[in-house]
């Protein structure tokens, strides 16, 4: 016992003797902008909402110009309810009004519902028409049941992203859904996106908020060997290594920068990211870019 006070108390006097002694101490490093490093990088936000809460789209231009957000492109899915053609057309007219406010900062993603086929395909053709170029949809039917695929095979012809809400086996925002009474039965799981993806090799699929509160790493896992299944990283939760395991499992370029409408944590998870500049840049900007250009919908 005796030894192992003396032991301590000369730790103690160690420590105490480098807090006094007058040593060099290195200079501190210069003040890391944080904000000015957000602003180096072009940003496209591949997955935002108008109309889901209380604000406005002046709450999306605010994040916008602060973050340093080029383009969002922004979609109004029915998150509650049967969709129908009615709730889904007056959903894509507020978005249309919201990107007639904004032109050079808002593109519209069109919304449906496949249990209406003929009316889907239908507001599908309306809002190309009217300069949407995508489609974002909810968990109102899977992704990989048969009424899908007419609307997959438009997309094709349309060389256009399908943007789908989705969930893991393991859990989503708290809850396990596998376990519990909350599960919702048409919610695309990986799985989903895998088997429609080997059908439709051509097609181009958008793997909603692996930072929403899934279990990404199981999603980015299954997905691996899905090559036209993309990831975005949008939502709150901010685990670390995230980002850097999606590149690691998918390759860079299935990494989409998305916020869904949680703006600094999406911009944050990829500005503090153990990666290279090069990947950030690819992320934030040009692999959306490079999905859009397919069908001649990118930006300069």
């Amino acid at each position: 016992m005796n030894g192992r006070r003396k032991f301590i108390g000369n730790l103690a006097a160690s420590a105490s003797g480098v807090l006094l002694r007058n040593v060099a101490v290195p200079a501190a490093p210069a003040t890391f902008n944080l904000m000015k490093e957000v602003m180096r990088y072009r940003k496209l936000d591949a997955h935002v909402h108008i109309g889901l809460n209380k604000a406005g789209p002046e709450e999306n231009i605010e994040f916008a110009e602060r973050l340093g957000i080029s383009r969002m492109f922004i979609s109004k899915p029915i998150t509650h309810g049967a969709a129908t053609p009615a709730e889904f057309r007056a959903a894509n007219d507020m978005v249309l009004q919201t990107v007639r406010s904004r032109p050079t900062l808002f593109t519209g993603m069109c919304t449906l519902n496949p249990a209406w086929p003929k009316e889907s395909l239908e507001e599908i053709n309306r809002c190309v028409g009217e300069g949407m170029v995508g489609v974002k949809v909810y968990h109102q039917v899977k992704i990989n049941d048969p009424l899908f695929y007419p609307i997959i095979e438009k997309l094709i012809d349309l060389k256009m992203i399908l943007l789908m809400h989705s969930e893991t086996t393991l859990g989503i925002a708290g809850y396990r859904m596998k376990y519990d009474k909350k599960i919702k039965p048409n919610a695309s799981l990986p799985e989903d996106f895998a088997e429609v993806a080997k059908r439709y090799p051509e097609a181009l699929f958008q793997f909603a908020h692996t930072g929403g509160g899934p279990d990404w790493e199981y999603g980015c896992k299954v997905l691996k060997d899905s090559p036209n299944v993309y990831v975005d990283v949008s939502g709150s939760n901010n685990e670390n290594n995230m980002v850097a395991f999606a590149i690691r499992c998918l390759g860079i370029h299935r990494v989409l920068f998305g916020s869904d409408n949680m703006y600094y944590q999406s911009v944050g998870k990829i500005i503090d990211a153990d990666i290279t500049e090069e990947q950030k840049q690819k992320i934030f900007f040009d692999n959306y870019n490079s999905i859009l250009k397919r069908g001649g919908y990118h930006v300069d």
